[in-house]
């Protein structure tokens, strides 16, 4: 599984939707694998971050620096865990674990004024002057968030 000359078998099928928790169809699987085998250029088994950064959309994001360090070198199963949640059908603590690891810039498991200064920087590019910023960051204000991790 996971390069574009095999195939996948009912069983691998099996084994994803039950990584994904069921989140995903045996059709939605089977296209997510021929996106996968397109990414997956030299049919490694997994994507690379220039891989990732082909798809337009992708490179177009201005998070998409943060998110590099959560796909990078993802097999298929763990592209498609990773894709879930941004299913319909995906919890809320689903997307709120996958938002909160976008925003942990530092990954220690908290996110700190500083990893949203730091957000916020990638999402206003020049919009923002470091002096803009610079309000924020001596406004006094202390923050951290934690999320507990079922």
């Amino acid at each position: 599984m996971g390069n574009a000359s095999s195939m996948l078998t009912q069983y691998d099928i099996e084994e994803v939707q039950e990584h994904c928790h069921k989140l995903f169809s045996l059709q939605e699987i089977v296209s997510l694998y021929q996106r996968f085998c397109q990414l997956d250029r030299n049919a490694k088994g997994f994507i690379s971050a220039d891989e990732f950064l082909s798809v337009p959309e992708f490179a177009m994001n201005p998070l998409s620096q943060r998110l590099l360090k959560m796909v990078d070198g993802l097999n298929f199963k763990d592209f498609v865990a990773f894709l879930s949640a941004f299913s319909a059908k995906a919890s809320v603590q689903q997307k709120i674990q996958l938002i909160f690891k976008v925003y942990d810039s530092d990954g220690n498991g908290k996110v700190s004024f500083n990893d949203i200064l730091e957000v916020l920087r990638d999402l206003s590019g020049s919009f923002i002057s470091d002096n803009q910023r610079e309000v924020f960051g001596s406004s006094g204000l202390k923050m951290e968030v934690e999320v507990p991790v079922d």
